[in-house]
């Protein structure tokens, strides 16, 4: 395992602590994964606690998403981030969260696309809903 890819486990874990932390995540939902390199990448396994990862427990899987190393299953949202990393070639990571706020908002229909806050608007702009599917 290289240097980089040590560092992309140490992050990946750090950010699913961070998103538990802040109760974006709640059980074994939500999903982190990042880009190693043009072939490959790194996603937090299936059914475990963002809060409670280990670098040890990510999976490495192909741009297909074919398990390449990791002794567990990937997360069931990969499918999500692989269409993400196949339509924005710049992509280096998907953080996917169920934020209670932002959740929220979206089961009431609500998009977030009101300029209500300037610092909003210029950081993440028109946050709008996709449909349930």
């Amino acid at each position: 395992m290289t240097r980089i890819e040590e560092q992309i486990r140490a992050d990946i874990v750090e950010a699913g602590r961070r998103l538990y932390a802040r109760s974006y995540v709640a059980s074994n939902d939500g999903n982190i994964s990042a880009r190693l390199d043009d072939r490959r990448l790194i996603t937090t396994p299936k059914s475990v606690s963002k809060g409670f990862m280990t670098p040890d427990m990510m999976v490495v899987t192909d741009l297909d998403g074919k398990r390449i190393a990791g002794e567990r299953e990937p997360s069931s949202e990969l499918k999500m981030h692989l269409e993400v990393y196949r339509n924005r070639p710049d992509a280096r990571a998907v953080v996917h969260a169920h934020p209670p706020t932002a959740t929220g908002f979206a089961v009431a229909g609500i998009a977030l696309d009101r300029a209500v806050l300037a610092e909003v608007i210029t950081t993440l702009g028109s946050i709008p809903i996709a449909e349930y599917a």
